[in-house]
């Protein structure tokens, strides 16, 4: 998968959409490091209403790399290995549906888990 992320074949709405039919969610995406918390809280936001339409446990590990930019690769260290700083959609911003708030439940296959 790595591999695939650095050829830009992989991109994070290609994960976004495989964790609807077979993941349980991101895991240690590297995003550049200048982007705005809306942007990460939208993410999260699609992977828990993933999780909550198909009854499902998801979760997010989405890693803000502080002086990165797209195509730059994060070092984690030892036995976690590395990871390619991943483009997002710039192209709108979700700070106004960001900033109304709100809940998304658990779903009720959570309390099976």
């Amino acid at each position: 998968m790595i591999a695939a992320a650095k050829a830009g074949v992989l991109n994070i709405e290609k994960l976004e959409a495989m964790t609807s039919v077979c993941s349980v969610g991101l895991d240690m995406i590297v995003v550049p490091g200048d982007t705005k918390p809306e942007v990460l809280s939208a993410i999260i936001a699609d992977e828990a209403a993933i999780g909550m339409v198909n009854t499902k446990t998801t979760a997010v590990r989405i890693i803000p790399a502080i002086g990165k930019d797209i195509g730059d690769t994060l070092e984690f260290g030892g036995l976690l290995g590395s990871g390619p700083v991943m483009r997002l959609n710039k192209n709108e911003s979700p700070a106004k549906f960001i900033a109304r708030g709100g809940r998304i439940p658990a779903p009720l296959q959570s309390l099976k888990n």
